[in-house]
Parts: structure tokens; sequence; C-alpha cells
């Protein structure tokens, strides 16, 4: 099984679900506190939308360690490989 090797790309990710985790302690607190059901929901979407977020990005890493562990990639290349890459994160955010 593939791991995320690159330590920046765990950091960036772990950094999602921080924020993540964060929204969701609020929500908890809105729940105990009694507020609005709607405002409740709109938290949740929230909080689905940056783990969605979260798991685009961490397919984007597992495609880029996997592409540039087994191929070799000129300078250029790797920066198209970036590009096409950041393209797919974009179109993964979007998918429901």
């Amino acid at each position: 099984m593939s791991r995320l090797a690159d330590a920046a790309h765990r950091t960036e990710l772990l950094n999602r679900l921080r924020r993540a985790e964060g929204h969701l302690r609020g929500i908890q607190r809105m729940v105990e506190e009694g507020e609005g059901c709607m405002d409740i929901a709109r938290q949740m979407d929230a909080v689905r939308r940056a783990v969605d977020s979260a798991y685009a990005r961490m397919a984007v890493c597992f495609m880029e360690e996997q592409l540039r562990s087994r191929v070799d990639l000129s300078p250029r290349q790797r920066d198209a490989l970036g590009a096409v890459l950041e393209e797919v994160q974009k179109l993964l955010g979007k998918v429901r």
C-alpha cells in the first residue's frame, strides 16, 4: 500500500483536517447551545466541503507521488504535471 511520503503533502493534509476538526467542534458547541437548525446545517455543509477538499488533495498527492516515483520526468515535464494535477484537484473539488 502506498503512503504519503512527502512531508509537505502530509503537513498540508493535516492542516486541512485540523481546520475541519475545528469546524466540527464549533458545530458541537452550536448543538449544545441550542442554535438554529439552519445555522447548524450551514456549518455542517462547510465541514463536508472541507473534508471533500482534503480528500481531493490527498488523492492528487497520491497521484503525484506515484507518477514521480514511476516516471523519469524532466523539470519541464514536472511543471506540466503539476499544472495538470492542479486542474485534477479543481475538478475533484467540484464532484460530490
